[in-house]
C-alpha cells in the first residue's frame, strides 16, 4: 500500500459532535482535575480546559489517517498545535472541517508525517479553535516526497520558572477513554504486548491535559478562557502510575516554553511545547495573507469591495477598465489608480489592473497581475458590468453581445485562471454578481437579465466542482447606488442606496469563515435575503407507460402549478432523480423502506463482491467474529485470485475483525467509516493489522 496524494488539499468533513457540562467535566476528571479545580468538575460556574477540544473532536481525526491511506500498523501522533479563537461553552455542537497540508518524506525506513489542519465552529456561530495534526506514519516513508522543514526551536538550559508534579492514576486511561478515544492500546493487555509495550500505556492527549492544567495552573491560574495557544511534540510513551513533572519557563509576555517529564525515568514523554495566553482579541474576520481581485472596482460597489478587504488585511488587485458605462470609449487608468492610492494611504496593499474582463486575454492578465504582485489568487469578486438597455425589438445583436461579453463571460474570463490558482492551492472564494433583473425580468434589459441569471447557472456547476477543493462559489444580487442604476430608480431611493449596506454580505462570502456554497443573496439598504431556485412536487397524470394527452395536463394543472413541499435540488441529477421518482402525493401509502441486509446475507454475497484483479499475489484468511443477534463467525479465504466463504472458525487467520452485527452492518451500508469504527474501538483487529486493509481493494463493497 501507499499514501495516497493526491489526497492533499481534500476538503475533510464537516463532522458534528454534540456535548454538554457533563462530557465537560468528565474529560476533566479523566485529565487528573478534581476538588482542587472545582471549576472545572462541578456546573456551578464551570470553564472548560482548552484541551477538552481535541477530545470534543476526536471523531474527525480518522479522517486525515483514511484520506491519507496510511498503514495502521505503524501510527503515532506526533505533535499537535491547537489555536484558540474563543472559549470553548459547556455545551453546544461543534462541527469541524479540514484538510491534509502536507506529506513529509523522512525515508524509506524511517517513516512520513502526514499534516492536517481542522477548524471547529460552534454552533453559536462562532469559530472556537484550529487544530494542525501531525501523524507520524512509521511504515510509509521512501515515496520520493521532500522532508520536513527543520525543527529550530530550542527548550532552555537555564531551571523552568514553574515545574508541576502530579500523579496520573495506574487506572487513568480507563478513565480517559470514556471521553472518546478507546483504542486498544491504552486497555488491553494482549494487544499493548503485540504492540511492543509491556502493558496498556497512557494515552498521550491524556498527558497533555495534565500538562494544559499546570500550565493554566502556573501562568494564568483559574482562567482557561485566556489560553490562546498550546503546541506540543509526543517523544516518548508513559505508562499508567508514572509520576510526571511539567516544566515551564517564561519568556516575553504572553508566551511560555513548556514539557513534560516521566519523573521516575527523567526521560521527555512530550517536548518543544509552546504556549500562549492573554485577553481574548477582539473578535474580528480578518483576510491577512488574502489576495483578491475585485473586478470593476473604480468605483461604486466595486471601490467599496477593495477598500472593506484592505482594511481587513486583504492585499487586492483593483480592477477598472475606466470605460463609459455603457462600455464604450477607450478608458482610463484614473478610477482604479484613485482606489489603489486610497488603499495604500490608509496602510494597505493594492495594484491597479486596467485589463478587460470581456477578453481571454485580459481576464488572464488579470490573474496574472495577482500572482506577479502578491503570489497567488484566494478570492474573487466578478463585479465589472455595462448597461445597454433598450425594448427587445430594439435590442441590436451589438448591444445584446456587449452585455453578455462584460457580465457572463467577463466572470468567465477572470475566474477560469483564478480557479486553477486556487485547486492547486485547496482553498479559494468566488462571488459572481447577479441582480433582481436576472431572477424576476425587468423591462428593457433582456441581454442584462440573460447574462445576470447565466452567472447563476455558472455558479451552481462551479459549486459542485470546487467542492473538493475547498473553493465555495455564491452569488450576490445587490441593490446599490452606482453608476448603473443612477437614472434607473427614483431619487429618494436611490440616495438611501450606498454600496456600504451591501459590502458586509459580500465581503462575509469572501471569508474563510463562510461555509455556504451555491447560493444566491439579495442585500440592499440593510436588508438582506437568500433567493432560491425551487421544484414541486412530481405530479403524473397518465400511467407512466404513455405520454399523457394535452386533456390530462389541463386537468392536472393545478397540481403541476403547485409549489406547496417545493424544495431546493444539490444539482441536477437530483432534480432529474427527483422528477422520476417523486414523493407520495398526499394521502397515498408511502412506499416501504429498503431493509438492511443481515448479517449472512451479506457473506453470502462476498464472492459475487470479490475482484480477482485485485487479488493477483493476495493470500490471506480473514476471520470474522461478529457478536450480537443475527452475528455469528465467518471466514473468508483468498488464494490464487479466488475466494471461499463459509462460517466457522480458521486456524491460522491472518487477522481476526471483532466487531458488534449492527456496527457491521452500518459499515457495509456506509453509514459507519472502517477507519473511524477502528480507532473508536468498534472495529478490533487481531493479527497482521496491515492486512485488513487489503479488504477494501478486494471486494467492491467493504465487508
Amino acid at each position: 500500500m501507499a499514501l495516497n496524494l493526491k489526497a492533499l488539499g481534500k476538503p475533510l468533513g464537516p463532522v458534528s459532535k454534540e456535548y454538554n457540562w457533563k462530557d465537560a467535566v468528565l474529560y476533566a476528571l479523566g485529565v487528573g482535575a478534581g476538588f482542587d479545580e472545582i471549576e472545572y468538575t462541578y456546573e456551578k460556574d464551570l470553564k472548560v480546559l482548552p484541551s477538552f477540544s481535541i477530545a470534543a473532536v476526536f471523531n474527525f481525526f480518522p479522517l486525515f489517517s483514511t484520506e491519507a491511506n496510511v498503514n495502521l500498523a505503524g501510527i503515532l501522533h506526533g505533535e499537535q498545535q491547537l489555536t484558540f479563537h474563543q472559549p470553548i461553552p459547556t455545551e453546544g455542537t461543534l462541527k469541524t472541517s479540514g484538510r491534509l497540508t502536507h506529506f513529509y518524506d523522512k525515508g524509506k525506513d524511517k517513516g512520513a508525517l502526514v499534516v492536517g489542519e481542522s477548524e471547529t465552529w460552534h454552533s453559536n456561530g462562532k469559530k472556537l479553535f484550529t487544530s494542525q495534526l501531525t501523524l507520524f506514519s512509521r511504515l510509509d516513508g521512501g515515496f520520493g516526497g521532500e522532508n520536513a522543514p527543520p525543527q529550530t526551536l530550542v527548550m532552555p538550559e537555564r531551571a523552568p520558572d514553574f515545574e508541576v508534579a502530579d500523579a496520573p492514576g495506574k487506572d487513568q486511561p480507563l478513565l480517559y477513554r470514556l471521553s472518546g478515544d478507546i483504542f486498544q492500546l491504552h486497555v488491553d493487555q494482549e494487544f499493548a504486548v503485540l504492540s511492543g509495550f509491556e502493558k496498556p500505556i497512557m494515552h498521550g492527549l491524556c498527558t497533555h491535559g495534565f500538562a494544559c492544567r499546570a500550565l493554566i495552573k502556573s501562568l494564568v491560574p483559574g482562567r482557561p478562557e485566556q489560553v490562546r495557544r498550546m503546541d506540543c511534540r509526543f517523544s516518548k510513551p508513559l505508562y499508567p502510575g508514572d509520576p510526571i513533572k511539567t516544566q515551564i519557563w517564561k519568556e516575553d509576555d504572553g508566551r511560555a516554553l513548556w514539557r513534560v517529564v516521566n519523573a521516575r525515568t527523567g526521560e521527555t514523554v512530550i517536548d518543544l511545547g509552546r504556549f500562549e495566553y492573554g485577553d481574548v482579541p477582539e473578535e474580528q474576520i480578518r483576510f491577512d495573507g488574502r489576495v483578491a481581485i475585485v473586478t470593476g472596482a473604480g468605483g461604486g460597489l466595486g471601490r467599496a469591495y477593495a477598500l472593506e478587504l484592505a482594511r481587513r488585511g486583504a492585499q487586492v488587485v483593483v480592477n477598472d477598465l475606466g470605460g463609459a458605462r455603457d462600455g464604450a470609449g477607450a478608458g482610463s487608468a484614473s478610477p482604479a489608480e484613485a482606489v489603489v492610492a486610497e488603499i495604500e494611504a490608509a496602510g494597505g496593499a493594492a495594484v491597479a489592473s486596467f485589463d478587460n474582463v470581456a477578453t481571454a486575454e485580459g481576464g488572464a492578465a488579470i490573474v496574472q497581475t495577482a500572482v506577479e504582485a502578491f503570489g497567488t489568487v484566494d478570492i474573487v469578486i466578478n463585479n465589472a458590468g455595462i448597461l445597454r438597455d433598450k425594448s427587445f425589438v430594439k435590442m441590436t445583436p451589438e448591444n445584446w453581445q456587449a452585455v453578455l461579453d462584460v457580465h457572463l463571460s467577463g466572470a468567465y474570463h477572470v475566474t477560469r485562471p483564478a480557479f486553477e490558482v486556487m485547486k492547486a492551492r485547496g482553498y479559494g472564494r468566488v462571488v459572481m454578481t447577479t441582480s433582481a433583473a436576472g431572477l424576476y425580468g425587468n423591462f428593457g434589459q433582456t441581454n442584462y437579465s440573460a447574462a445576470k441569471l447565466g452567472l447563476v447557472g455558472l455558479m451552481n456547476t462551479l459549486k459542485l466542482e470546487g467542492a473538493r477543493y475547498g473553493i465555495r462559489v455564491n452569488t450576490i444580487a445587490p441593490l446599490a447606488a452606482s453608476r448603473l442604476t443612477e437614472d434607473v430608480m427614483p431619487p429618494d431611493l436611490f440616495a438611501k442606496m450606498k454600496p456600504e449596506f451591501v459590502v458586509p454580505l459580500v465581503v462575509f462570502l469572501c471569508s474563510a469563515e463562510c461555509a455556504a456554497s451555491g447560493q444566491v443573496f439579495n442585500a440592499g439598504m440593510g436588508y438582506f435575503n437568500r433567493a432560491a431556485v425551487v421544484t414541486g412536487r412530481g405530479v403524473q397524470p397518465g400511467d407512466g407507460d404513455r405520454p399523457p394527452d394535452l386533456e390530462a395536463i389541463q386537468a392536472h394543472w393545478d397540481q403541476i402549478n403547485d409549489l406547496a413541499g417545493a424544495a431546493e435540488m444539490t444539482d441536477a441529477m437530483a432534480a432529474l432523480m427527483d422528477l422520476v421518482a417523486p414523493p407520495p402525493a398526499a394521502g397515498a401509502e408511502a412506499p416501504a423502506a429498503a431493509e438492511t441486509p443481515d448479517v449472512a446475507a451479506v457473506f453470502a454475497a462476498m464472492p459475487d463482491a470479490f475482484d480477482p484483479e485485485a487479488a493477483a499475489g493476495v493470500e490471506a484468511v480473514f476471520q470474522y467474529v461478529i457478536s450480537g443477534s443475527g452475528g455469528g463467525d465467518w471466514q473468508v479465504a483468498v488464494r490464487d485470485r479466488a475466494c471461499k466463504v463459509k462460517p466457522g472458525w480458521a486456524e491460522q487467520p491472518t487477522c481476526t475483525l471483532i466487531i458488534a452485527a449492527p456496527d457491521f452492518l452500518d459499515m457495509i451500508t456506509g453509514r459507519l467509516d472502517p477507519m473511524q469504527a477502528f480507532t473508536t474501538g468498534k472495529l478490533k483487529i487481531e493479527g497482521d493489522v496491515m492486512a485488513s486493509q487489503l479488504i477494501g481493494k478486494l471486494f467492491r463493497v467493504q465487508p
